[in-house]
């Protein structure tokens, strides 16, 4: 309903003030004499009101109640209120104000201001007119949408399209360009290209002048001081003061660029250093066993090249010609255990078996699992202890006409020195423990052979250990054959 007038209106007046009392704008009258005449109910909620006479009576009591001031937070002057100049005969239009009471510090509201006169039949001054509009809901989305740009973390940059300038840079940006404020608002598009050398720069250019979203994709920023950044950049549509813009947000990608740099030149340096290896080496994917690589030296000693064997399984190849030497060895890198030295007879393209010891360490490529195999050739080794163990042991068969001292010597060949005192700390059961596990036996193959238990097996072997300083049956096996324990 329309608020009660001081006096009763004009008949001439009456029917339009009846169309405009229900209007959504507000609408406040002045007679000519500049006294509040008449508003309607949106007027007076716009003010806080329930009645016109709350609005002051005239220019000086609404100047009374109410404090003007400007979005800038600058007060208005007494002859800077709206109805102060309508007074004196001013139109206006497009005056935004902040408008509280002196009566009431918590009310506040925005109001866009237009007046103007009314003339009457014959030209003369019947009304003076104040038209409101009541921004405080789309100033309060502005202040947000301000404090959140400006807290945003992510750099951000705001293009007006119309006259394709920067209109907004928030500090992330400021920080990741090294610019200052002054230096970006106001700066034309072409000056500081958000899409330069884009992934997807014609579709994104279009996009933008479309004022539809841009998809994310990879850029390069001309930053402070010339400098090239790599950036993830990304542009959303947006709207300020009734005008087309893009919000542009950014990711700084330079940290990444120099980790994938790193890591691009750690893998050339790894791939040549395992290419030019003197030791055969191989990589599988631990699933499935797949070959992924093999370097020059492996493919010299088994006559495998890699275009022959690249992402074929290891048992369909064949390099082992037993099938329990590939599950140790997955049983020992699943259960996080060292492969080191481990005999593994190795099987080459014609045929031949190669005597071996395999390592392996697990490591990852490109978040794939994977194993590095090293291989030792071992047969001339081999073949070389054979020879000397088998002289040794045909000169000894007849020791009847040899010194003690010769006897010794060649004692000392067969079981090197230092080992007589390392064996000696050995039990006979021990040795006989020792003996057999170096001739492959597992724990119950020697219960059944010394007549024991397998518990009594297992505290033989625990002990023998202890004594020799290893913590592994592989490593049990090398210092027992080292010393003569069992001839390969």
């Amino acid at each position: 309903m329309a608020a009660a007038p001081t006096k009763r209106p004009n008949n001439r007046h009456h029917e339009l003030q009846q169309v405009i009392s229900n209007l959504i704008q507000g609408v406040l009258l002045l007679d000519p004499r500049g006294s509040i005449e008449w508003a309607n109910q949106a007027a007076l909620e716009m003010h806080g009101c329930k009645r016109i006479a709350q609005l002051g009576g005239d220019p000086a009591g609404y100047r009374k109640r109410f404090v003007l001031r400007y979005l800038n937070n600058h007060l208005l002057t007494a002859k800077q209120y709206p109805l102060h100049r309508l007074a004196r005969g001013e139109c206006f239009d497009g005056i935004a104000v902040e408008v509280t009471r002196r009566s009431n510090g918590d009310f506040r509201r925005v109001l866009e201001l237009r007046g103007f006169q009314v003339l009457g039949t014959r030209g003369a001054v019947d009304s003076l007119a104040l038209v409101i509009k009541d921004m405080t809901a789309e100033e309060c989305a502005d202040e947000r949408f301000e404090r959140t740009f400006a807290a945003n973390p992510a750099p951000a940059v705001i293009l007006q399209l119309d006259e394709s300038r920067y209109i907004k840079a928030n500090h992330g940006f400021l920080e990741m360009t090294g610019f200052t404020a002054n230096e970006v608002v106001g700066r034309p598009f072409r000056d500081l290209d958000a899409l330069r050398d884009a992934e997807h720069r014609e579709q994104a250019i279009a996009a933008m002048r479309q004022h539809r979203t841009i998809p994310q994709q990879e850029a390069v920023l001309r930053v402070k001081g010339g400098v090239d950044k790599f950036v993830i950049v990304a542009g959303q549509p947006i709207e300020i003061a009734d005008k087309p813009c893009v919000l542009f947000t950014f990711n700084d990608l330079d940290a990444r660029k120099r980790a994938e740099n790193s890591l691009r030149l750690s893998e050339e340096r790894f791939a040549k250093a395992f290419r030019l290896a003197p030791v055969p080496m191989l990589i599988c994917a631990r699933s499935g066993w797949r070959v992924l690589a093999a370097n020059d030296a492996f493919a010299a000693v088994t006559g495998y090249k890699l275009p022959d064997i690249q992402g074929r399984s290891v048992r369909e190849i064949g390099f082992w010609d037993a099938a329990k030497v590939l599950e140790d060895l997955r049983v020992s890198i699943d259960s996080g255990q060292e492969v080191r030295n481990r005999e593994a007879p190795l099987l080459t393209r014609e045929g031949a078996t190669i005597e071996c010891l395999l390592s392996a360490e697990p490591m990852s490529i490109r978040d794939e699992a994977c194993v590095l195999c090293v291989v030792q050739d071992i047969t001339e080794r081999k073949r070389s202890d054979a020879d000397v163990v088998r002289a040794i042991e045909t000169v000894m068969k007849d020791t009847s006409w040899f010194s003690h001292t010769v006897l010794e010597k060649l004692a000392q060949i067969r079981h090197p020195v230092g080992t007589r005192g390392e064996l000696a700390a050995l039990t006979p059961r021990e040795a006989q423990v020792l003996e057999l596990i170096c001739k492959g036996h597992s724990d119950s193959e020697i219960a059944a052979t010394l007549k024991l238990s397998r518990n009594t097996v297992r505290n033989h072997v625990a002990n023998l250990y202890g004594k020799i300083g290893v913590k592994r049956r592989s490593a049990a096996v090398v210092w027992g054959r080292e010393r003569g324990i069992a001839s390969y």
